[in-house]
């Protein structure tokens, strides 16, 4: 009994990596159906690789990091035909980056519940916004080493590398981290009216925000408030990834408000608007679970209290303590 409760501890290890290769493969393909170039070079607006692997290493932890490096691997593999250093090169910046910023966050004491709003903060500034300087920085490196980017182009295309890095942890990791901690089979009480009304109001809204000629871009924010306020991280952030998703897609095809722009200004425009997207939902949410542990807290404490007086008072309920009590002090 015991050898095979290790056994299948063991073999659960590769499993595991090569679970984060495959998906960390999958999102890399999503990533560039929409991909763009930028001085020469191929960034995306969203990466969701990054989220993809910075969620997988909080909740499985570093031993999956093979995983990430195998994944980037095949994704690199597709885009060119050869393996070169430089190939090494790329695949250790897409894997140290998300490796690092999980060593960051858990150094800090941040906790993948995102149940408090110091994690939001902490995912934000430390976790996407310093950890993804490490590939966008070793990726542009090796595109300037190997001269395929102009010396002029170097901080265009860093600035675009990391603004896709950044979306996919602020967009994508959320979510990774809420279908893994908190997945479980709907049960019959859940608010499944709200809930589809939600679905239908979210493609709806974003649909008519990324695809009017009115620039309506601000309908959406409406959405995520209400996803937010009613469904905490777990309807704010898929509803996060599908306005991203759309507004990406409205983007590259020069649709609605991104009409008759430059890509660089579509790059700035979409960088803009994915992180206020993200940062809302992720951050409102974290507010609103706060506040919701800090009612249960102050509920639980007012159950022990009730106890202790019942204990101190056997015979008389919690109800009829306090005046009694009041009596007293009145007849001294």
């Amino acid at each position: 009994m015991i050898r095979s409760e290790e056994y299948r501890r063991k073999a659960a290890a590769p499993l595991r990596i090569l679970a984060v290769a495959a998906v960390y493969y999958v999102a890399g393909g999503l990533g560039l159906l929409r991909q763009v170039t930028v001085q020469g070079a191929v960034v995306t607006p969203l990466w969701p690789p990054t989220g993809i692997a910075l969620g997988c290493l909080l909740v499985l932890g570093l031993r999956v990091w093979p995983g990430i490096a195998l994944g980037s691997l095949l994704v690199i593999a597709t885009l060119s035909s050869s393996v070169t250093p430089s190939t090494a090169a790329l695949v250790a910046g897409n894997t140290l980056a998300p490796v690092c910023a999980c060593l960051i966050l858990r150094r800090v004491g941040f906790r993948k519940e995102l149940d408090r709003l110091r994690d939001g903060v902490l995912l934000v500034f430390l976790g996407a916004l310093a950890g993804m300087v490490i590939s966008a920085t070793m990726g542009t490196a090796m595109l300037a080493i190997d001269d395929k980017l102009p010396k002029s182009g170097f901080w265009t295309v860093w600035l675009a590398w990391w603004a896709g890095d950044v979306m996919g942890v602020l967009v994508v990791t959320p979510l990774v981290l809420v279908v893994l901690l908190t997945a479980r089979m709907p049960r019959v009480t859940d608010r499944w009216v709200e809930a589809g009304a939600l679905l239908v109001v979210a493609v709806a809204g974003s649909l008519l925000a990324t695809r009017s000629a009115l620039s309506m871009l601000y309908l959406v924010f409406p959405i995520l408030i209400w996803a937010a306020l009613r469904f905490q991280l777990a309807g704010s952030a898929p509803c996060a990834l599908l306005v991203s998703v759309l507004a990406v897609v409205a983007g590259t095809d020069r649709l609605g408000p991104f009409a008759g722009h430059g890509m660089v200004e579509v790059m700035v425009n979409l960088t803009v608007l994915n992180g206020a997207v993200a940062l809302t939902s992720l951050l409102l949410a974290a507010v609103v679970a706060e506040k919701q542990n800090v009612r249960r807290r102050i509920e639980h404490a007012c159950e022990e209290l009730a106890d202790v007086v019942d204990q101190l008072a056997p015979g008389r309920s919690a109800a009829v303590w306090p005046p009694r009590a009041r009596d007293d002090r009145e007849g001294r």
